[in-house]
C-alpha cells in the first residue's frame, strides 16, 4: 500500500502526521507550501477540491478532510495497534461520537471565537466574544466530567481519540478557550501533548 501526505508545517496536517507517526505507518511526505498558492494548483485541487491541507492518498486514491483521514487511519491501522477499538463495541461507538464532537460541535463555537478574535476586524464585537468563550466553556465542562473519572478518552488506556481530540483542543488554547478553568482537561491534554509522536509532528 502507497501513502502519501500532502501537508504543510504547523497546520491542520500537523495531527495527521502526528498519527501517522504514532501508528508507526510508513508513508510519504508532499509538502504544499500554502504561502505560495500550491494548494491552489489544478492538479493539487484534482485530489482536494477544498484547496486545503491535509490530504492523503491511498494508493493514488484521495482522501480529504481531516476528520475522515483519522477515521480511516484508525479503523485501518489502529485497530491492530491497539490504538482503535473494534468495531461493533461500545467503545468504537464512543471513539466515533468524541472524534466527530471535537471536529464539529466543538469545531463550530472555535470557528465563531476565530472569526470574533483573528479575523476580520468589520466581524469582531466583545459579545460575540463573550458568547463563544462560553460556548466553549460549557463544551470543556463536558469534557472534563468524562476525564474526570478516566485517564485517557476511552477509559485506562491512550487511543487516537487522544490524540484527535487533544489535537483540537490544543488548537483551541491558542485561540483563547478557557481550557485552563478545566483542571482535568489541562492536565489530561498536558499528556497528550507529552506523546513523542505529538512532539515531533511539525
Amino acid at each position: 500500500m502507497s501513502i502519501v501526505l500532502y501537508w504543510h508545517p504547523q497546520s491542520s496536517a500537523t495531527p495527521i502526521a502526528a498519527a501517522l507517526a504514532e501508528l508507526a505507518v510508513p508513508h510519504e511526505r508532499v509538502k504544499i507550501d500554502i504561502r505560495t498558492g500550491e494548494q491552489r494548483r489544478p492538479d493539487y485541487l484534482a485530489l482536494n477540491p477544498n484547496g486545503k491541507v491535509p490530504t492523503l492518498t491511498v494508493d493514488g486514491a484521495p482522501l480529504f478532510e481531516a476528520l475522515a483521514i483519522h477515521l480511516w487511519l484508525g479503523e485501518r491501522f489502529g485497530v491492530a495497534r491497539g490504538l482503535w477499538p473494534q468495531a461493533g463495541t461500545p467503545a468504537h461507538l464512543q471513539a466515533l461520537s468524541w472524534c466527530t464532537w471535537s471536529y464539529v460541535t466543538y469545531g463550530a463555537v472555535l470557528v465563531r471565537l476565530q472569526v470574533a478574535t483573528m479575523g476580520d476586524p468589520a466581524l469582531h464585537h466583545p459579545a460575540h466574544v463573550e458568547a463563544a468563550r462560553e460556548g466553549l466553556n460549557q463544551l470543556l465542562a463536558l469534557l472534563d466530567e468524562r476525564l474526570a473519572g478516566q485517564p485517557w478518552m476511552l477509559g485506562a488506556d491512550y487511543s487516537l481519540v487522544d490524540l484527535v481530540v487533544g489535537s483540537v483542543i490544543g488548537y483551541s488554547v491558542y485561540i483563547g478557550a478557557p481550557v485552563d478553568a478545566h483542571p482535568h482537561v489541562s492536565a489530561w491534554l498536558g499528556r497528550v501533548q507529552a506523546r513523542p509522536a505529538m512532539q515531533g509532528a511539525h
